[in-house]
Order: C-alpha cells, then structure tokens, then sequence
C-alpha cells in the first residue's frame, strides 16, 4: 500500500522585507496613483476624442488671454504661465521639504511644508479667479445685429468668425452711448470710463476693437464641460494634498516624525504632490496649447 505524499506549504515571503525593496506605505501609494493616472487619462482621451471630432473648436489665444485687473490684454497663456510657474515651484519647495527630512532636520521640514502649502493655496486662488472669469461671461459677441457678453457656459459657442467693421457699425446704430462706452472698454480702450461717456456714438464705434468681437455660430458645448471638469477634478486633488501637507506639518511640529526616528509620511505626501503637478502638465497641454 503506497504512502500518501506529503505536500510542503512553501512561506515565499515571511513580513520581513518587501519584494519590491519598498516600504508598504510607499509601495501603497505608487498603486493608488497609478489607478489615479488611469482615471485623469481616461478623462483626457475622452476629451481628446470629442476635441478632434469637431470642426471648430474655441481658440486658447482668445479664450485663455484675459489677466487679473488687466481685462483681455491680449497676452495669450499669461495667466496660466503663472498659475503653472507657481505649481512647479511648489513642487521644488516639496522637494527641499523631503530632503530636510532624510536628513532629519525638523526646521527645515516645516519651513519648506509652509512654502509648499502657501503656493498650492496661491495656485487654487488663480483657479478660482479664472473659474469666476469664465462663468460670468466676459466675451464680446455678435448675434443677428446685437451685442452681447457669452460666457463659456453658455450652450451656444461664443468664438466664431472675426466680426467686421461694418458688422459693428450695423449692430450699433441704435445702441446708447453708455451701452457703446461699456463695449468699448470691454475691448480694449485705453481712456477711463468717464472719458469714454463724453464721447459721441460715432467716436465710441470707431474706439470698439472688432478683434475682440467675433459672430456666434453654433458649435461644440462640451469644451465647457470638459474644462471645468477636468480642471475641477485637478484642482481638487491640489486643494486634498495642500490638506495633506497641512496635516503633515501639524505631526511635525508635534514631534510624531521625530519620535518615530524617520520623515517617510513627508515623502508619501512628496509623491502626490509632484504627481498633482505632473498631470498638470498634461492638462496643461490639452486645454491650453493645443
């Protein structure tokens, strides 16, 4: 009668050291923003696919070329150049804040946490103020011999053709001298508002920038969507690390770190903050170059 052969359960790994060569908090956090990676691509080649099926599509130098307390300056991507510059400065200030904790300086941890959170709070506060610009409407448009200010949210597209100069002449007949002096401040007058109103209509017509007016045609409504969207979804994930590094402060000056003998958790934190900033980049790219 034969000896029923034994089966050895072989332990691979025992808990002592990772596989991978990783802590499992980092190694944890490498999964999650890859799964993150996933969705902020999903989100972008949707948005892709819509982008080029289109046969018009807003133009970034005119959507994108307003600037705080400026009006349309027409410095096309100025604004966003700043709220970028911002974000990849906070990214070096992360940087300098993980060093400090190889090396185990606990001042050095708080400066550059303070630093890092003061420019992600400046970057949602550029956020904010172009949000606000683009929801109330600040676009001049021609629609059937009347002008009006479109927003981006509005269901029909506001950048069509260029208007011409007889277009605005017609359109602006009958208008009021305040309605024409409002117009042409709004695109791009130099003289204040109370040198405008002591202007004749005729003057005021001739002072209107047709550059900043185009003739709405219908088009595509999802760049709104798209835009606030995905930016939205961005700039939550930089509001969540700006929470996370303000935690990560509060543990620090109370010592948590210290008394554990390593900064790892200042490093976790490092990887989502240069990855919030690394998806900017292609958010970047889509929304505001191409």
């Amino acid at each position: 009668m034969s000896t029923p052969a034994t089966v050895h359960q072989t332990k691979w790994w025992s808990g002592g050291k990772s596989p991978f060569n990783l802590e499992y908090g980092k190694l944890m956090m490498w999964y999650f923003l890859m799964s993150d990676a996933f969705t902020f691509g999903a989100f972008l080649i949707s948005y892709g696919t819509i982008r080029f099926s289109q046969n018009f599509w807003p133009d970034p130098n005119v959507v994108f070329s307003a600037f705080p307390g400026a009006g349309h300056t027409q410095l096309p991507l100025a604004f966003v150049s700043v709220m970028t510059f911002i974000l990849i400065i906070s990214s070096v200030t992360m940087v300098m804040a993980v060093h400090a904790g190889h090396k185990g300086d606990k001042k050095g941890v708080i400066k550059w946490l303070v630093w890092t959170i003061i420019g992600g709070l400046a970057f949602l506060g550029c956020q904010a103020w172009e949000w606000h610009h683009m929801i109330t409407g600040a676009y001049p448009t021609l629609i059937d011999g009347k002008i009006e200010l479109i927003g981006q949210t509005m269901a029909a597209n506001p950048w069509g053709e260029v208007a011409t100069a007889a277009d605005v002449t017609k359109a602006l007949s009958n208008s009021s001298v305040e309605t024409l002096a409002a117009l042409a401040h709004q695109t791009g007058a130099t003289e204040s508002h109370s040198q405008l109103l002591g202007m004749s209509a005729e003057e005021l017509i001739a002072k209107i920038n047709t550059a900043e007016l185009h003739v709405r045609e219908k088009g595509p409504v999802a760049f709104g969507g798209y835009f606030f969207g995905i930016t939205g979804f961005h700039g939550f994930h930089v509001f969540s690390g700006v929470i996370i590094n303000i935690v990560m402060l509060i543990m620090t000056q109370k010592n948590v770190f210290q008394n554990r003998g390593h900064y790892l958790m200042i490093e976790k934190a490092g990887l989502y903050w240069h990855f919030v900033d690394l998806v900017w980049v292609f958010v970047f790219l889509c929304f505001y170059l191409i």
